[in-house]
């Protein structure tokens, strides 16, 4: 690991005397390169939420209570999924726009051609242990014999076609970081509209069910990634495909994989306490509990995707203006967009505290499932005012290539605080327990993030000091 960070390290440093800015990332009005990359952005994220909450509803509403249920026995593995994902293309779109910030084009579009490579490779290896191992990995997460019938046949299709998904997410990273935010908005956007025309006349027009589902969302992502392949086989863009980026380079690979640790051991970590979560609603609540926190997840998945947009239109700018060691620019990037994910998660907090059974209602009619939503629901936002401050500062330290801190902090919330919440609070108060361990966390993790981001700060100021002298 510490040599990993090493070769991130030397990576991105940049040549103290080069202090010419050659894009609009570098001069441009902060506010405004934030409007210019966060909207299209959060557009494409909050596509995206819609996305994964269209499959539920049809699911919920079109094969039943039970169904839901299945679907929340998977998110651990398609959390197994987005961990590598996201290794390769957030780590590698960090390098990216680092790297334009630093003039390095040739390097840059060789982290194209490496990230295809990895998503490839990374894709099949999941695919087929996952396929192989499936009824065993799905009894583990929380399955029961009502629920594993439904999730076996969703996670089949998906599985089939994890290679499309990490390539998909993988292309639209880059398309951001190489200032395209707008293509990767029309290609969520574009996955979404597929999907939610598909989504019917595959479960209900072809009496599909839940595969329906699965195909529907296969189907969508591949037709935006052909669309993606089509965006970087442009030679008239900086960032395309070319002959001999395809190798794979130590470096490339190394510093995208220690930039990216971060999220992937968040993802992992996440795994590992939904993982938890399911084994203790099983046993407290049973498969109605797994169903609600389901439900739970999707909404409050709107959320935190709106905050993952304003994070991505921060990336590039954060990461453009470290490498060209305008410290004051990368401030105020910060400021504003924990400004607005506060705004965001203030919102879903009012929501889920005054109109928790308006929302649950989207997805089903079961009174037994909507009571235990409602509860639920109401329960973990009690804090979320906060938690868009712990997102973007955890993104924050990602986006300018300080691995470190952004893996401890990644890791905080789900290890050091909801995972021992989690194993003990259950055995006091029971299936409450369960749902209380959520703002717990998200309240100790915040105050870890605002220490450690007043800390950078101090820096950051002593560095523009010296710079101006």
């Amino acid at each position: 690991m510490e040599k990993m960070r090493t070769f991130a390290a030397d990576f991105i440093k940049i040549d103290m005397t080069d202090k010419k800015i050659p894009t609009a990332l570098g001069t441009e009005k902060v506010s405004k390169l934030l409007a210019q990359y966060a909207i299209p952005s959060i557009i494409a994220m909050t596509a995206s939420s819609l996305y994964n909450m269209v499959d539920s509803i049809f699911i919920g509403q079109g094969v039943g209570a039970m169904a839901i249920s299945g679907i929340a026995i998977t998110f651990p593995l398609m959390n197994v999924a987005g961990a590598f994902g996201s290794l390769v293309g957030v780590g590698a779109s960090t390098l990216v726009s680092v790297k334009l910030g630093q003039k390095d084009y040739d390097t840059a579009r060789h982290v194209l051609g490496n990230v295809v490579d990895l998503n490839i490779g990374l894709g099949l290896l999941l695919t087929v242990v996952a396929l192989i191992f499936l009824d065993p990995i799905l009894y583990f997460f929380g399955a029961s014999e009502n629920t594993i019938p439904y999730a076996r046949d969703y996670m089949q299709i998906i599985l089939l076609g994890n290679v499309i998904t990490h390539l998909y997410f993988g292309m639209n990273a880059l398309l951001r970081a190489s200032g395209h935010p707008k293509d990767s908005m029309y290609a969520t956007i574009a996955t979404v509209v597929v999907n939610t025309i598909l989504d019917p006349i595959f479960i209900f027009g072809l009496d599909m069910g839940i595969r329906g589902a699965a195909v529907a969302t296969v189907i969508a992502q591949t037709l935006s990634l052909m669309w993606q392949i089509k965006l970087f086989s442009n030679k008239n863009e900086l960032l395309h495909f070319s002959r001999g980026i395809f190798r794979l380079k130590k470096r490339i690979v190394t510093a995208s994989l220690s930039i990216g640790m971060a999220p992937f051991l968040m993802n992992l970590a996440a795994c590992l306490v939904v993982i938890l979560i399911n084994k203790a609603l099983m046993r407290t609540g049973g498969d109605y509990a797994i169903g609600a926190y389901g439900l739970v997840n999707r909404l409050v998945f709107v959320a935190v995707m709106v905050c993952v947009g304003l994070n991505q239109g921060m990336q590039p700018i954060a990461g453009y203006n470290y490498g060209a060691k305008l410290y004051s620019r990368v401030t105020e990037v910060l400021k504003l967009t924990v400004f607005w994910a506060t705004l965001v998660t203030t919102t879903a907090f009012l929501l889920g505290e005054l109109v928790p059974e308006v929302l649950i209602r989207i997805f089903t009619s079961d009174e037994e499932l909507i009571r235990i939503s409602v509860k639920a629901l109401r329960i973990v936002v009690l804090v979320f005012p906060v938690v868009g401050f712990q997102m973007v500062t955890t993104n924050f330290f990602q986006s300018i290539g300080m691995a470190p801190k952004a893996i401890f902090l990644s890791l905080t919330r789900q290890l050091l605080f909801l995972l021992p919440c989690i194993l003990v609070l259950p055995e006091i108060y029971g299936e409450n327990g369960v749902w209380y361990s959520m703002p717990i966390s998200d309240l100790i993790s915040t105050i870890v993030a605002g220490v450690m981001l007043w800390w950078q700060f101090r820096k950051f100021k002593h560095h523009d000091t010296e710079l101006s002298i």
